[in-house]
């Protein structure tokens, strides 16, 4: 499932040119493969048990948790932005933050807060459209093979941060209202996720809203499978432990980074991309 937007969405031609200066080289985000989805639903398995690790081993509250990784994020971020091409290890360790801060953004309103799931739900997804149209409007395209300059790799950011928390919210309004167990919650949304690629492939679904769709959806998928197996057999998981799970998890995915980072299979216009420094 790729993101290229189809005429009905695309406005005619090509996407509005960058202003001259400021136009980067390369494409910063990499290209929609099977590793892309793969990596994915791992940072957002991460995401969920690396949240309740920290928050249960730091001793700083939900809230101080929160600040720190926010912190750490925003390094990163500043990194990502200084690169002039994708470079994986920056980008897949962005998206492993975003998760993680995406996830204790939403666990913050619903625990310190008091904020229902529901309202939760509602007003992610509402921001999340919100970004969406200031992007659309300010760069004529929603597509991410076309993240090469910094304003429209500012909104692509903005929009993996509240599709986390959108995702978050969702997946917890759903188990809790639904009371399905970690595994069948995880089938669920694969199901979900199914079905957007069925419409898209099959019923001529649009292809960014089908990319952005399945994306959110990867949030309670990921999140189901590190419940599943970091909780105690008595409430359902297979209990490993959020350590042994986070471990494990980070241990993949660093392998597959390094594995994109050798071949470059997930790069856009491998012609044009040479290694050099960000």
């Amino acid at each position: 499932m790729t993101a290229e937007i189809p005429g009905a969405v695309q406005a005619p031609g090509n996407p509005r040119p960058a202003p001259t200066g400021r136009r980067l080289r390369w494409n910063k985000v990499p290209e929609v493969t099977a590793y892309f989805w793969v990596i994915k639903i791992l940072c957002t398995t991460v995401g969920e048990t690396a949240a309740d690790l920290l928050n249960e081993k730091l001793g700083l509250g939900l809230t101080g948790v929160s600040l720190l990784m926010s912190v750490v994020l925003v390094a990163v971020l500043v990194a990502q932005f200084r690169t002039r091409a994708y470079r994986p290890g920056v980008y897949w360790l962005a998206v492993a933050l975003i998760s993680v801060v995406g996830t204790l953004i939403s666990d913050n309103l619903t625990d310190n807060l008091g904020v229902p799931l529901e309202t939760s739900t509602v007003a992610f997804a509402v921001v999340l459209v919100v970004v969406f149209v200031a992007w659309y409007r300010s760069e004529r395209t929603l597509s991410i093979h076309h993240v090469d300059t910094t304003r429209r790799e500012s909104f692509y950011w903005l929009a993996v941060l509240f599709t986390f928390a959108l995702g978050t919210a969702a997946g917890d309004l759903v188990a809790e209202r639904m009371d399905l167990g970690y595994w069948l919650s995880a089938g669920l949304f694969a199901l979900a996720i199914a079905a957007v690629a069925v419409a898209h492939f099959a019923l001529g679904l649009d292809a960014v809203w089908s990319f952005w769709i399945a994306y959110v959806l990867t949030r309670p998928l990921g999140a189901s499978i590190g419940d599943y197996l970091s909780q105690p057999t008595a409430d359902g998981g297979l209990g490993l432990g959020t350590v042994i799970t986070s471990v494990l998890f980070l241990a993949v995915i660093l392998g597959l980074v390094v594995f994109l980072t050798v071949t470059r299979r997930d790069v856009s216009d491998p012609e044009r991309f040479t290694p050099r420094a960000g």
